[in-house]
C-alpha cells in the first residue's frame, strides 16, 4: 500500500507539468481513491487474484489494454515478475522499469555502506526523465482538506482540538513502536488534542477499541470506513503519528505532517514519506542497536532488535508533535 501511495505525489507533479499526457493507471480496485482529484489521471483495476491471475489472466489483461488505448510509453514502477510478463503482451515500444537499488540496498543492510540512498519518490520520478517526462519535486502540490461528510463530522465531533492520528501497527513487530510506550503518548496527547486512531484486523481494532475506551478525546476509527472516507478524515489532521508504514504514505501524499517511527528499518533506504524534514523521522539507537538497518521492509532482523524502537521515548515523540503542532 505504502509504495502506491508514494506514486501519488509523482503522478501529481507528472500531470501538472506535462498536462497534455493522459495517464493511465494500473492498480488494484482498493488503491483507486488515492488517485481521485489527479488531472488527466484514469484509473484502471486490476484483480490480480481473479480474472487477472497467472500468466493467462495478465495475457486478458493485456489484450483489454491494447483494445482500449493506444500507449505511448509503460512506465513500470513495480518492476517484479508480473508487470515483466505483461510487458511481453502489451503493444508498446518504450518500456521502461523502476530501478529499485537492490544491490545498494543490500550494501545498505549488510552495514557495509550506511548512507542516504535515492529515495522511492525520486526513484519513480527517474522513470518519467527516461522516458522524456523531467519532473520538478521541489514545489508540490497537495489537495485542499476534504469537506467532512454529517457521519465523519458526528465521529470527530465539533470541538476545536487540534487532530492527532496516530497509527500504531506496521506489517512486521520489528516496526512498530511498542504498544506499553504507545500507551502513553496517547495518553499524554490525549490530554489537550483529539487523538484518532488507525488500524485494522479484528485484533488491532479490539487493541485500539481498548485505548479509546480508557482515554478521553480518542477515537477509533479502524474498521468503520471505508479508505475515501479515513483519507478524508486524514486530510483533516493537523499531524500523523505512523511507523514506517502505509498510513504515513496516504498522509504525505495530502500534505499533511508526518511523524514516522523507526525500529529495525531506517529513512536511508529512501522510504521516507514525501516531502517531511528529516527530523520528522524518530530513529531507534543505533549505538544500541548498529545493525539497523537490519533489512528494507523489517521483516528480517535478529530476536533482541524487534523492540528497537523502545530506545526512542514517549516524551521524545509528544514533544516532536507538540513542537509541530
Amino acid at each position: 500500500m505504502g509504495d502506491v501511495a508514494m506514486t501519488v505525489p509523482i503522478l501529481c507533479a507528472l500531470s501538472q507539468q506535462h498536462p497534455d499526457v493522459k495517464i493511465t493507471v494500473l492498480t488494484k480496485p482498493f488503491f483507486a481513491p488515492f488517485f481521485r482529484g489527479l488531472q488527466n489521471v484514469t484509473v484502471f483495476p486490476v484483480e490480480v487474484k481473479e480474472k487477472h491471475k497467472g500468466v493467462f489472466g495478465l495475457y486478458k489483461l493485456a489484450r483489454q489494454l491494447n483494445r482500449d488505448n493506444h500507449f505511448y510509453a509503460i512506465a513500470d514502477l513495480h518492476n517484479v515478475l508480473r508487470s515483466k510478463i505483461l510487458k511481453k503482451f502489451i503493444r508498446c515500444k518504450r518500456f521502461v522499469s523502476v530501478d529499485k537499488g537492490r544491490k545498494e540496498k543490500r550494501l545498505l543492510t549488510s552495514g557495509k555502506a550506511f548512507k542516504q540512498l535515492k529515495t522511492t519518490h525520486q526513484r519513480y520520478a527517474d522513470v518519467f526523465q527516461t522516458l522524456g517526462f523531467p519532473l520538478d519535486l521541489t514545489k508540490p502540490t497537495f489537495p485542499k482538506k476534504a469537506d467532512l461528510n454529517q457521519n465523519l463530522q458526528l465521529i470527530l465531533g465539533e470541538d476545536s482540538k487540534k487532530r492527532i492520528g496516530i497509527a500504531p501497527f506496521a506489517a512486521h513487530e520489528g516496526k512498530m513502536y511498542p504498544l506499553d510506550l504507545m500507551k502513553q503518548v496517547i495518553e499524554i496527547l490525549s490530554k489537550d488534542y483529539k487523538v484518532i486512531l488507525f488500524g485494522g484486523g479484528t485484533h488491532e481494532i479490539d487493541l485500539l477499541n481498548g485505548f479509546e475506551n480508557e482515554f478521553n478525546n480518542v477515537i477509533n476509527i479502524s474498521g468503520k470506513l471505508t479508505l475515501d472516507e479515513e483519507m478524508d478524515i486524514i486530510s483533516n489532521l493537523d499531524v500523523m503519528l505512523s511507523m514506517d508504514s502505509g498510513n504515513a504514505h496516504i498522509a504525505a501524499m495530502l500534505g499533511v505532517k508526518v511523524v514516522t517511527i523507526w525500529g529495525v528499518t531506517h529513512p536511508f533506504a529512501g522510504f521516507a514519506p514525501f516531502n517531511q524534514p528529516e527530523d520528522y523521522a524518530l530513529l531507534a539507537d543505533r549505538n544500541q542497536y548498529p545493525k539497523i538497518p537490519t533489512s528494507i521492509y523489517g521483516n528480517k532482523y535478529p530476536e533482541y532488535y524487534k523492540e528497537a524502537s523502545r530506545s526512542i521515548t514517549p516524551e521524545t515523540i509528544v514533544n516532536k508533535i507538540v513542537s509541530i503542532i
